[in-house]
């Protein structure tokens, strides 16, 4: 049999293969292939591009054969919140709209005549974020009712990629809890929640925790890409994945994966849905095995990443990292550089402030806040770069101040794991904000958590915390002291 292990890995930006093995204890990765991930406007909305996600994946598995790497299981996972319909053929209704378009505006309105915030929240333990799943279904409810009417399927954007691979339909508990629709001490749906808002209680059936067996790949599958393989459920939310893969030593550690988000907290065995909770939008996903991820969503490197991509083709005049012209190509560590030029800068945003989800020019949107809080404005590149590490890093420290508070536990370090742990500049910036030593490692988070559920599952680890004590044993972890 194979001992290979393939995670199928998708961000907002691009998918990656990644294979994984274990010999006497040490995990090994391979990358086999990338893809990009991209966003389509379709009938007035924001909507993902599902025809390229899947021939990317296809693509992948492909790759896996021309290599002569056959995996013995395959497993996807994905961001969290984002759907898809089907009716009683299986066939799409609707498209996919993505989670950052502009549909759920004002939807938080609509569900607070029907369940206050609190109640909401003691329910389901989830932040409010207006993008959440649940403000979805209400935009479509009010949009597209009759799509919910002959909607026989509701499948998380990792289960329907499940779901065509193998014929089989299961909805993933990790990814479920991140609709607002979970009960979070129940771990099932909250039916009495579906019933109030008058969504469709047969779209909600059995949850499968991540471990499970999907299935088979169909044989039309098998024929396209030229192997068998077994998929089984990852915790298909990438954050939960990512959460896997964090190999602290202790129970005094702060997670946090680094990457398009900041995803920054501790794993509770019971979820936290208190008032004083929910006053700090703190929110209890569930985790594999039932662990629950009590964190705080933070804006991340999406800030970055769009200031990267506004500023790329235009020229860099010497001296003045002025935006002007066209022609420059900015890489990260440029950015990097830019930003330590600028250390001095002193102005600070809200980066959870809704105006930064998904600006027309993420550059503008700092200035704008920058001048409307009667703060200096940033007139160069690196002065805009400064802003938001300073700005990222003390929102990590009031989080972890406000995380001390609700837990009533005192936090002595920071695991971070992700692409965002690659930037040392990042994590010097958020030990010197926090106080705590930083511990950066691994990049490839998400895929190793995604391949850990599949090495338990496989017998190569009998527990998660042997799974994490191979992290350490097989990957370079960095220690970043405050300064």
């Amino acid at each position: 049999m194979s001992n290979y292990c393939l995670a199928i890995d998708i961000g907002a930006s691009s998918g990656r293969h990644i294979l994984g093995s274990v010999q006497d204890g040490v995990i090994t990765l391979e990358e086999v292939y990338r893809f990009d991930n991209r966003q389509l406007r379709k009938n007035g909305h924001d909507c993902w591009d599902l025809d390229n996600l899947w021939n990317g994946i296809l693509g992948g598995l492909k790759a896996c054969k021309a290599a002569g790497k056959i995996p013995a299981t395959v497993a996807i996972d994905t961001w969290a919140v984002d759907y898809v319909l089907l009716d009683g053929a299986d066939n799409l209704l609707g498209d996919a709209v993505a989670y950052r378009d502009s549909r759920t505006q004002g939807m938080d309105s609509v569900l607070e005549e029907k369940l206050s915030p609190s109640e909401l929240y003691a329910r389901t333990g989830i932040q409010k974020q207006s993008f959440n799943t649940i403000y979805q279904l209400l935009a479509q409810q009010r949009e597209h009712p009759e799509q919910l009417e002959q909607a026989s399927s509701l499948l998380m954007i990792p289960d329907y990629f499940h779901f065509l691979l193998t014929g089989v339909k299961k909805q993933e508990y990790t990814n479920a809890t991140s609709t607002n629709l979970v009960n979070a001490a129940a771990r099932t749906w909250d039916y009495d929640l579906i019933r109030a808002l008058g969504l469709p209680e047969g779209l909600f059936g059995p949850l499968s925790m991540p471990g499970e067996t999907v299935g088979e790949l169909l044989p039309e599958i098998q024929a396209e890409v030229g192997f068998n393989a077994t998929v089984v459920l990852p915790a298909t939310h990438d954050t939960g994945s990512a959460f896997l893969a964090v190999p602290a030593k202790d129970d005094n550690a702060v997670y946090l994966s680094s990457g398009t988000w900041s995803l920054l907290g501790v794993e509770n065995e019971q979820p936290i849905t208190n008032e004083a909770s929910r006053a700090q939008n703190f929110t209890n996903e569930g985790g594999a095995w039932y662990r629950y991820r009590y964190l705080k969503n933070i804006m991340g490197l999406w800030m970055i990443q769009s200031i990267r991509r506004e500023l790329n083709g235009i020229s860099y005049v010497a001296g003045k990292n002025t935006f002007t012209g066209t022609g420059r190509q900015w890489s990260f560590p440029d950015l990097i550089a830019a930003a330590q030029e600028a250390q001095d800068f002193p102005s600070v945003v809200d980066v959870d402030d809704a105006g930064f989800l998904a600006p027309d020019s993420m550059i503008q949107a700092v200035k704008d806040y920058c001048a409307k809080t009667n703060q200096p404005v940033p007139e160069t590149v690196g002065e805009v770069m400064q802003c938001v590490y300073v700005s990222l890093t003390r929102r990590y420290a009031e989080a972890i101040r406000d995380l001390q508070q609700l837990t009533g536990k005192t936090y002595t370090s920071i695991n971070i794991v992700g692409g965002g742990c690659q930037d040392g500049y990042l994590n010097q910036m958020t030990a010197n904000a926090t106080g705590l030593p930083v511990y950066a490692g691994p990049v490839e988070g998400t895929a190793i958590g995604n391949l850990l559920v599949q090495f338990i599952k496989a017998g190569e680890f009998d527990s998660l915390q042997a799974a994490r004590d191979a992290i350490r044993k097989s990957f370079v972890i960095q220690e970043v002291r405050p300064m």
